[in-house]
């Protein structure tokens, strides 16, 4: 199996980040944060460009399979995460936990997903229709659950304000995107591969303004390499227990195969754009969004692994 090129461009900035870390402060004179805020704002003007209407009012007929990875995506991932928070205590933990909370509130990834299911031979436009309705949703759901955590903390935080900022960065544009469709899409699909490279790298932008800020403040010192290796397998084991999870919902719903496939490939796929995007939105200053990232960053790279690897048996098996 080929290394997803994105995973490795990940890594390196994050090595460029631990190295360089200076170009991430603003005394530098780069304008980062603002750079990324109009950035974020392309990106979900852009989805909206891409965004079929006609494909979301279509995909409404199977609502069982809608219903089953929608309450996978924001119900029972954050629940599961939210079962061992007793288990974490202490300072370093708990913004570990809270990273795990993040991730799983997040929305569903759109590419990845309809890419995996079309080649494992899965039911195609439930698969388009999930994956993107899932970012909508997660416009409103995610910051409710990070809410929850952070409003019993001493962190300030103020649902409003969140919501105002991702109204303006977030939600005009993709409206502003549904807008202008029928004049502009034709373009974003025409030029799609190269929208996909602007979204990558204003991910990798935020990727290395937070990890700067945080190997800046030592952050990283605190966490010891046992708690990267139990991190590591944190994710793993989330993974598989969602697999496993939608797998036995879809044959207790009596799915056919192709929306098995569908139900276990979105409902348990986490956005690596919308988290990233997301982190610069929700978290106050105090929080360090290395720390917040991580686990996110690991699980795109789980994801992908695994994923590719069924996905290719599954359409082995059905070419058979």
């Amino acid at each position: 199996m080929k290394i997803d090129k994105f995973v490795l461009a990940i890594v390196l900035t994050i090595g460029v980040a631990y190295f360089f870390p200076m170009f991430g402060e603003e005394e530098h004179g780069i304008p980062l944060d603002r750079i990324a805020s109009i950035g974020i704002s392309l990106i979900f003007f852009f989805y909206g460009l891409k965004l079929s209407l006609r494909q979301l009012v279509s995909g409404l007929k199977n609502w069982k399979l809608h219903l089953l990875i929608q309450l996978s995506t924001f119900l029972i991932f954050p629940l599961l995460v939210i079962m061992v928070y007793p288990f974490f205590q202490g300072e370093t933990t708990e913004s570990v936990w809270l990273a795990f909370l993040f991730l799983a509130a997040l929305p569903s990834t759109v590419s990845s997903s309809v890419v995996m299911v079309s080649l494992a031979k899965g039911n195609m436009p439930a698969a388009i229709f999930n994956a993107s309705i899932s970012g909508l949703i997660g416009i409103v759901i995610t910051p409710l659950w990070v809410g929850v955590f952070l409003q019993q903390s001493s962190v300030e935080y103020s649902l409003g304000d969140i919501y105002l900022k991702l109204l303006v960065e977030i939600l005009l544009p993709v409206i502003l995107g549904l807008f202008l469709q029928k004049y502009l899409g034709r373009y974003a699909l025409k030029y799609s591969a190269y929208l996909t490279w602007f979204d990558k790298s204003v991910i990798l932008l935020i990727i290395y303004k937070s990890f700067a800020e945080s190997f800046m403040e030592g952050v990283f010192t605190r966490v010891k390499g046992i708690d990267l290796v139990l991190i590591g397998l944190g994710v793993g084991l989330l993974f598989f227990v969602m697999y496993a999870l939608t797998g036995y919902l879809s044959r207790v719903l009596n799915f056919n195969r192709e929306d098995q496939i569908t139900a276990q490939f979105c409902g348990t796929k986490k956005s690596l754009v919308h988290g990233t995007v997301f982190s610069k939105v929700l978290f106050p200053e105090p929080i360090a969004l290395g720390i917040m990232l991580l686990p996110l960053m690991l699980f795109h790279a789980f994801q992908i692994l695994i994923i590719s690897f069924i996905a290719t048996e599954a359409a082995g098996r059905s070419r058979n």
